[in-house]
Parts: C-alpha cells; structure tokens; sequence
C-alpha cells in the first residue's frame, strides 16, 4: 500500500469508531473548499487528511459520524470577514452587498477549487458523487461521500455553455446567487431585522438556468435567492423545491431565513430544508454569537417539521464558512446534536430522516438517473 493511501486508511471507518456514530450524517452545506484554497490550494489539500484548524477534516468526520454532503465551491469577494462578524452582532444591522463578480473572474476561482474537490478524490479522501447509488456505495465503504455545489453561479456565462461543461465533470447541485447579484438573479443581503422579499427576482437568463437545470438535473438551491427569486424558481422549475442551508423566519426574522409562505411552498413541491448552524440565523436576536444552545436549534427543527413534515428537513451546517454554536464548533461535536435529538424526544427513525435519509431522499426526486 502506497504512503497516501495508507494514510487514508488510517482515517476512514468512522462508522466502527465513533460512539453514537449510527447514523451518519449527510451534511447540506459546507465551505472547507474555499479554506483549503485560500490556504494554499492544491499544495494544501493534504491537510484534510492530516488534520486542519477549521470545522472539517478526515479525522474530524471520523470523531463525529460525518458520511459527506454538499462541498461548495464559492468565489469570495474582497471582505473583512471579521469586520462583517463584528457588525453582526448588533441588535441590528444592514451589510450592503459586494459588487457583482465577472465570469472572467470567476471562472478561475471555480476551476481552481473544483479541482481541489477532485484531488481529494484521487487521494482517497472522499468520493464525488453523481448519483444517489454513488453516495450509498460511498457510505456503504465509509467513505466521504461529496457532492460537487456551486454557491453562486458568477462561473456560469448567459449562454449555459460552462453548465454543460461542469455538470459533465460532476457539477450537481447549484445557487443561483450567493446573496450579491448575477446575471442570473438576486439575493439577500445579510440584513437584521428583515423580511427576504427584497429586490426583484430572477432575470430572463435566470429563467433559462432553471430549465437547463431542470433538465440535466442539478439540484437548485434556493438559499441565498430573495423571495421574489424563490417565487420565480417555484414557479417555473419542475423539481422539488430546495434550501440547502436556511432557518425559519418564525423564531429568526432574518433576510436569510424563509418565511411560512415559502416553507409551505416547499413542502407542496415535496422538497427540502437543511437548518443552518450559523448562530445568526438560529438566534431570535440575529446576533452572530456563538453562545447558543443547540435547545434554539431544536426549537428550528420542531418548528420546520411542523410546516414541512418529518421526510422534509435535515441538516446544513455552513461549517467553514460560519459562526456555530460553541457546542458544535467542527464536525467531531455532530454527537452533542444526535444526543441532543434523543434527550428531546425524537425517536432513531426521525433522527435517521434528519440526519441523512431525507437528503438521499430528495436527490432521488431531483437528480436524472
């Protein structure tokens, strides 16, 4: 066995090793792409292996029962991250949006991180899925199972060309904006207290995004969209109606968060909602702390599955790229979640549902086989 793979080896089989480890979890969204490329890009991808300062890593996944998810391949914009952080822990706050990100520009970034995403294939590290058979076979030998997302689509030109292209190197799930503007449409800015309906919606070249999508079958995900965008998806997609990474407006009225009209809509289009750990988006004050308790997150689940039913949520951390509670600061804490579903009341076929089963469950709805 070679010294990589060995190294791997020694990582994999979480599902042996973790206490409470059944069942794993199958994640709606993390940012360990866009760390890895600002660390250094393919000369520091290795690090998953080895063990990285963030939120996700082999070793991590193998402490807390993390089977895989969505890996988001994001074009950053010049921001003071912690002068954002900063502001947002205010009793309210309106941070204006960054420029608009040319497909000149972008195009690079999105190549740069896909093929981090795919090194890690060749390492062993992961398995990138196509399919929901892929993942299960992925799970089934406790491998990560990863599924290739972009999170704003600056690298997709007007014409759909560059679409085609990723989705034929694996591209299976897609946001149409990551909150600032593309030709495609808009989204929200991070904006507390505030309802989402801000801005107008999908553009035309959006409309034609949704039906190529529609058709390759690349999952669209609705979580940074305005409400007016979200409307326009509903309207025009044939596919279940999905946010990977979003909250409830009821208990946080946050622009990021989805109102009742909107959980409704997606529980009529047979679709999906994954609770995002960021603290803002949990918190009735929206501030961007982490001393929450993972009670305000189950206090969103409750309320998700009461507008959305239980084969309807699951989980979309936003590790990497968020502030999360103190108690699930990587995913070697995704036990204290699981303990916490038990203590509350769920029983292990619910937790399962939420934990994995209702991913794998809309995928199947959404991708062509």
């Amino acid at each position: 066995m070679n010294k990589r793979a060995d190294s791997v080896c020694q990582h994999l089989g979480w599902m042996t090793d973790v206490a409470n480890s059944e069942p794993i979890i199958f994640d709606g969204h993390n940012d360990v792409l866009l760390k890895i490329f600002r660390a250094g890009g393919l000369t520091a991808a290795q690090s998953f292996i080895d063990g990285r300062d963030g939120a996700l890593d082999l070793k991590k996944a193998r402490r807390g029962g993390f089977g895989g998810g969505f890996f988001a391949v994001y074009v950053p914009s010049p921001t003071d991250l912690n002068a954002k952080f900063d502001e947002m822990t205010k009793a309210s706050y309106d941070l204006p949006l960054p420029e608009p990100i040319d497909w000149e520009d972008a195009l690079p970034v999105v190549m740069s991180e896909a093929a981090i995403l795919f090194d890690l294939e060749r390492r062993g590290a992961l398995n990138v899925c196509r399919s929901v058979a892929d993942i299960r076979a992925a799970m089934a030998e406790s491998k990560i199972a990863a599924i290739f997302h972009i999170e704003g689509a600056e690298a997709i030109d007007p014409e759909l060309h560059t679409l085609d292209v990723l989705y034929q190197a694996g591209l299976r799930s897609l946001g149409p904006v990551w909150s600032r503007s593309t030709v495609f449409g808009n989204g929200v800015p991070f904006r507390f207290p505030s309802t989402p309906d801000i801005g107008e919606g999908l553009t035309d070249h959006g409309l034609r995004l949704v039906k190529r999508c529609d058709e390759l079958g690349i999952m669209l995900d609705l979580s940074h969209l305005n409400e007016a965008g979200f409307w326009d998806v509903a309207r025009h997609s044939t596919k279940p109606l999905v946010a990977t990474h979003s909250n409830a407006y009821a208990i946080c009225n946050h622009s990021r968060n989805l109102t009742d009209p909107q959980l409704d809509a997606i529980r009529e289009s047979d679709g999906m909602v994954g609770l995002n750990f960021a603290v803002a988006f949990l918190r009735e004050d929206g501030k961007m702390l982490a001393d929450v308790p993972i009670s305000q997150m189950l206090r969103h689940l409750d309320y998700l599955i009461e507008k959305l039913g239980e084969d309807r949520v699951g989980l979309g951390s936003d590790y990497d790229g968020a502030v999360v509670p103190q108690d699930l600061t990587t995913v070697a804490d995704l036990s204290n979640l699981r303990q916490a579903m038990t203590e509350h009341g769920y029983d292990n076929a619910l937790i399962t549902k939420l934990c994995h089963a209702n991913w794998l469950r809309v995928l199947e709805k959404t991708w062509v086989s």
